[in-house]
């Protein structure tokens, strides 16, 4: 393992802000695993940080392919990790908009493109990301949609989805998209952001999983599921009809019917039901708000309608 310093910036009043990375293996560039993007990106961050403690074991007994060189960035946003932020804690703006970047621009479109001018050299790309709601998906592999994306490599994690977004404006400046459009197979993975064991397991299972059926490491490892391909764009959004303390009913991978209660708003003040949250059709809920506090008419599900014959 090799430890190595990927970006750094000179601050005027404190530390120089660096972007530290984990290189095992040496040779062709064939993969790097992004972590924490965002500074309240904790799950992100500690399943890099089981990544490359894996990955040394695997180093030390010549486990890495020859010729082949994996790297790892546990976190690029660590001032805002460090005071519990999400975005850059001194202009508010996320780096992960940020992409290909400008070495010439603000602080954040720097960094970006001082990350990006190392990362886009290699073969495949992982971002164990986020979503911008507070919540828990069902464990899965994303991509977006640009003629250069691939389903069959996107199945090779063993994940039990593999999700395609249409993009939008906003997504052409994120990382996941700018990887893909400069050459690189690029996959997002997606769990939760505050530290889930089990689905933590899941998403580092998955890169090991792929970076062993890609022939870069030696790992055994359970073969996984058979991923459903699904649109994003198929999936119902269910929004909460009041503001308030969330009660929520259901988890994400529950199986539910149209009508059934998935979540209550409570009065703050007063503590009764204000508002109920009902499954609009038969399906999977894929996504699940995890916040106590909620806005009225936000997403707090997204369901995988169910089909009937």
């Amino acid at each position: 393992m090799k430890k190595d310093i990927i970006f750094s910036l000179s601050s005027p009043y404190r530390d120089d802000f660096r972007v530290t990375g984990y290189r095992f293996g040496k040779g062709e560039k064939s993969c790097c695993i992004i972590g924490s993007l965002r500074g309240n990106e904790i799950q992100q961050l500690y399943m890099c940080s089981q990544l490359v403690k894996t990955l040394e074991a695997l180093e030390r007994k010549g486990d890495i392919a020859y010729d082949r060189e994996i790297l790892i960035i546990p976190s690029i946003n660590s001032y805002g990790t460090n005071i519990g932020k999400r975005f850059w804690c001194l202009d508010n703006t996320d780096i992960n908009r940020m992409f290909p970047g400008d070495p010439d621009g603000e602080t954040t479109e720097r960094i970006a493109a001082g990350i990006f001018k190392e990362i886009c050299k290699y073969q495949y790309g992982v971002q164990f990301a986020s979503f911008y709601i507070s919540g828990m998906f069902i464990p899965h592999v994303r991509m977006m949609k640009t003629c250069k994306e691939n389903t069959s490599l996107a199945n090779l994690f063993g994940l039990p989805y593999v999700v395609l977004r249409t993009p939008i404006a906003m997504d052409q400046s994120t990382l996941n998209f700018n990887w893909q459009v400069g050459g690189t197979a690029a996959f997002s993975v997606y769990t939760t952001e505050s530290i889930d064991e089990a689905s933590a397991e899941l998403g580092v299972s998955a890169v090991l999983r792929f970076l062993s059926r890609m022939g870069i490491i030696k790992y055994k490892c359970h073969g996984g599921y058979m991923g459903t391909i699904i649109d994003e764009d198929d999936m119902m959004n269910v929004t909460c009809g009041a503001a308030g303390i969330y009660r929520s009913l259901h988890k994400s991978g529950d199986e539910v019917e149209k009508g059934d209660i998935l979540a209550q708003i409570i009065h703050p003040y007063e503590g009764n039901v204000i508002s109920e949250v009902k499954a609009p059709a038969d399906g999977i809920l894929f996504f699940a708000h995890e916040s106590p506090l909620v806005m009225e008419n936000t997403i707090v599900f997204k369901m995988i309608k169910r089909l009937h014959k």
